[in-house]
């Protein structure tokens, strides 16, 4: 079989990295990848399984031989550019918020629904969620398909790794500080993380909700069901890499939390690890590095009817953003949705 071409923009960032990480490991169809980044970063190497490949500029590249295009440089640029790699026929699976609510691109996370993949054609763009999203219906979707969920409470702990390199360098530069005695410079944050939580990630809108609790709320509707209602309050944690989630939960249908268990366990992409003792739960410094969405403290909430709360874990840079687009390129592949272009030899 022939191998495919991917292009990954924004290379160098958290997520870029990643997505290499990650087509190396799980040993993706690529016969040639391309690293492409805005004209500052080129000639920067990043490794991709034991090669090193060097970047060149999105501004100058020609996309007529790529099959997919996984992107990852943010909403301006995705803006910008996502259409022009369509048009010129690669499949774009881009990880910015760009795209996400366009009823042109589907909005997919494999493990929930994956059959509005084959919706791309219309624009050749698909578009990955918020990495909180991402996690959280993950875990709901087996759920729903079982009781029917009516309404979600979720309060997030997210990691500094989700707002990028230069927040992980604050977090750990404001840690050092505070051992120093030195100063403490907020600049990617409004106040200073280290040590400290603050309730507000993304832009605050008229309604008080701050963007990234819109986008979990739209983003469920979109991927999951319109019809359930969620409301949501994210919190960025001095955590490097992972985020966490309180989630609650009310259904239609009774639904036990032993079975909510069992039907957890059997379902794609999720690990329950729910011991009712001390360190039986999943925190999200042991889900750095992995591929699951962790689900732990599976109990009633007996304060509504048929209500369930749990906690889930996830590596944001992974699931949340780089994992899941290689998943959606395997989608397109396994599905036979593309075929690989014949390359000139």
């Amino acid at each position: 079989m022939m191998g495919y071409k991917v292009a990954v923009v924004g290379a160098t960032g958290n997520v870029g990295r990643e997505m290499l990480n990650i087509l190396d490991e799980r040993k993706f169809p690529a016969d040639e990848v391309v690293v492409l980044a805005s004209r500052r970063s080129v000639g920067v190497e990043v490794s991709y399984g034991d090669r090193t490949l060097k970047v060149k500029a999105l501004e100058h590249y020609d996309f007529a031989d790529v099959d997919i295009c996984l992107m990852s440089a943010g909403g301006a640029v995705s803006k910008e550019w996502s259409p022009k790699i369509g048009a010129a026929g690669a499949v774009v699976i881009d990880n910015s918020s760009a795209w996400r609510m366009d009823p042109d691109v589907p909005l997919i996370v494999p493990e929930v629904n994956a059959d509005a993949t084959a919706g791309f054609a219309k624009k050749n763009i698909i578009a990955n969620p918020n990495c909180s999203t991402a996690q959280l219906v993950v875990a709901l979707k087996p759920l729903h398909d079982k009781a029917r969920i009516k309404r979600v409470v979720v309060s997030t702990y997210q990691s500094v790794s989700g707002a990028g390199k230069d927040a992980m360098d604050e977090l750990f530069s404001q840690t050092k500080a505070v051992y120093t005695n030195d100063e403490l410079i907020n600049k990617k944050f409004p106040k200073r993380i280290a040590f400290n939580v603050i309730p507000h990630i993304d832009v605050f809108m008229e309604d008080g909700y701050t963007k990234e609790e819109w986008k979990m709320m739209a983003e469920t509707k979109k991927i999951l069901d319109p019809k359930i209602k969620l409301t949501a309050t994210c919190v960025r944690v001095p955590v490097f890499v992972g985020h966490s989630e309180a989630v609650n939960v009310e259904f239609e249908q009774p639904i036990t939390p032993d079975e909510a268990r069992d039907i957890l366990r059997g379902a794609p992409g999720c690990l329950v690890i729910d011991k009712h003792e001390p360190g039986g739960y999943v925190t999200p410094y042991e889900a750095a590095g992995e591929d699951a969405t962790y689900i732990s403290r599976i109990r009633e909430d007996a304060t509504v009817e048929n209500g369930l709360a749990f906690w889930c874990v996830s590596d944001n840079l992974r699931k949340g953003a780089a994992l899941n687009a290689v998943q959606i390129a395997e989608v397109l592949i396994n599905r036979k949705l593309i075929t690989a272009k014949k390359k000139a030899a």
